[in-house]
């Protein structure tokens, strides 16, 4: 019987990824120009403001994409503390005069006329830094003292400078992301539940003690958004108001109401109430059939990288993507409480798009190196 090997084997990539990639990013800028027409024109004279910018992140998105698409993905795992530690000290300076104070939370970091998000760059950090965490022994995720104490640790040092902007979303988004990548290497699941168990009770204490605080108003008016319409409601009612417009096949491109000054910000968060009531029911159902079809690809390449490192980074990012979409969808549709997490691809947003698409890029190398059996 001939003896079966396993060894490294070198391929293109996964050019499904790349195709559903590009058409979501395409897309992206299509509907961030229609569903930003008259917000562009009515904050700057120009409707082509957003338009412009979504392009220049997206060419710089393309450029990230495949410069990761290029490097090895196992040197991320040389740089994982440092990664870690720069991200968590990015965070801390949001507390300091660099942070950039907008509509009542401080989430940007300011030098010299260029902003960054220290919340979206942790969500990378976080996945690079678990998975090679418990890639150096599979043997971690099943010590509570040695692997498991130690990443919910981290969980907290995230999730609570996060907050502390506050951003409850990207912070329950990140522990989501490390939790999730446990869960791939193989975490009990009774120290699964004892996680989300903890995370769900943190953030129920949170709200009991800040009965007045925005987190506490927004789960309220997800109860009943039509009982105050006009105030903590106001933008969830325009959204399921676009989403019923749109019908099956939705009013036709660029023809929304909802767009003309009733729905804010519908290039950012609320973008998919927009695709609903432009291209309906269908459009919505095709554009998240993408989604599946990515994070699907994702998980493929997971599961055949031919490294734990390389299994569990690709988890991480395939985590980070799926549950950005459901997290978004889940808001738009009025299914849970208004977060702000942005739409993969999708929504307007120069630091997310260029995050996403050098992941993607990430996710493209480690499929060039699977695992043969001869």
């Amino acid at each position: 019987m001939a003896k079966t090997k396993i060894k490294r084997r070198m391929k293109s990539g996964d050019f499904m990824l790349v195709l559903i990639t590009m058409a979501l990013v395409i897309f992206g800028i299509i509907m961030v120009f229609s569903a930003s027409y008259y917000t562009s024109i009515n904050k700057s004279g120009n409707p082509y403001a957003y338009l412009i910018r979504d392009v220049i992140w997206a060419g710089l998105g393309l450029c990230a994409m495949m410069v990761t698409a290029s490097i090895d993905y196992r040197i991320y795992g040389k740089f994982a503390k440092p990664v870690m530690i720069v991200s968590i000290v990015l965070l801390v300076l949001l507390f300091t005069p660099l942070g950039i104070d907008r509509n009542n939370a401080v989430r940007w970091l300011g030098v010299g006329g260029i902003t960054i998000m220290p919340g979206e760059l942790a969500k990378p950090a976080a996945i690079v830094f678990t998975a090679w965490f418990l890639s150096r022994d599979p043997r971690l995720i099943k010590s509570l003292t040695k692997g498991v104490i130690p990443l919910f640790v981290l969980c907290g040092i995230y999730g609570g400078l996060i907050v502390l902007q506050p951003n409850l979303s990207t912070a329950i988004t990140v522990c989501i992301i490390i939790i999730g990548i446990m869960f791939a290497a193989g975490l009990n699941y009774i120290y699964l539940g004892g996680l989300v168990g903890a995370g769900s009770l943190g953030i129920f204490v949170l709200l009991i003690t800040n009965p007045d605080s925005h987190w506490m108003k927004r789960f309220t008016s997800f109860m009943d958004p039509f009982a105050d319409p006009l105030n903590t409601g106001y933008q969830v009612v325009q959204s399921l108001l676009a989403l019923g417009s749109g019908g099956l096949f939705g009013l036709g491109l660029g023809k929304s109401i909802q767009k003309n000054l009733y729905l804010p910000e519908p290039q950012n968060d609320f973008i998919f109430a927009i695709i609903g009531e432009e291209l309906g029911y269908i459009g919505c159902l095709i554009l998240i059939t993408a989604y599946i079809i990515l994070v699907w690809r994702g998980i493929h390449i997971a599961i055949n990288a031919a490294d734990l490192f390389g299994s569990l980074l690709a988890s991480g990012i395939s985590i980070m993507i799926g549950i950005q979409v459901i997290l978004n969808i889940a808001v738009v549709t009025s299914s849970m409480p208004p977060t702000g997490v942005t739409l993969p691809f999708v929504s307007y947003g120069g630091n997310a798009l260029l995050i996403f698409m050098a992941s993607v890029g990430i996710l493209l190398n480690i499929s060039r190196h699977t695992a043969a059996v001869e």
